[in-house]
């Protein structure tokens, strides 16, 4: 599989689990999602619309991500959004460190990159499941009439 595919193949993947979290997930999850859908396009565009600086421009769009999933995790207080802060945060390390560093993007840079992004998915994925599943044990407990006593 070439490198476009499988990035156009996890792209989609990212995509489908955003809209995941939307149409399934609480409050949280949605924003969480809106901020993942947001980093996506602000990323893709960045290196459709210039070749030049897509670095900076994805650096700093990972860092202003991570600050939004920060009060995101400060204001619903899930783990997996902690986790998926922390996910995004390693990726804006990368980012930055190779920035500073003036290295070349390389085989280290992407596999980081790819398992940070994908650990993000997964939190995103994992916590719009626990969401759901929560709702609906909720509404069953709901419309459980109570046992006669």
């Amino acid at each position: 599989m070439s490198s476009v595919l499988l990035y156009i193949a996890l792209q989609t993947f990212s995509v489908l689990a955003a809209l995941f979290a939307l149409v399934k997930g609480g409050k949280g999850e949605r924003w969480a999602a809106g901020v993942v859908l947001l980093n996506l396009v602000i990323g893709t565009s960045a290196a459709v619309i210039t070749r030049q600086n897509v670095e900076i421009v994805r650096l700093a769009n990972d860092g202003l991500a991570a600050t939004a999933l920060l009060v995101i995790t400060l204001r619903y207080g899930a783990f997996w959004l902690g986790a998926a802060m922390l996910l995004f945060a390693a990726g804006f390390a990368v980012h930055s460190f190779y920035i500073v560093t003036e290295r070349a993007l390389d085989l280290p840079y992407v596999v980081i990159n790819v398992i940070s992004w994908n650990g993000l998915i997964w939190c995103l994925i994992i916590g719009t499941i626990i969401a759901w599943t929560r709702r609906i044990r909720g509404a069953r407990a709901a419309a459980t009439p109570a046992p006669a006593a």
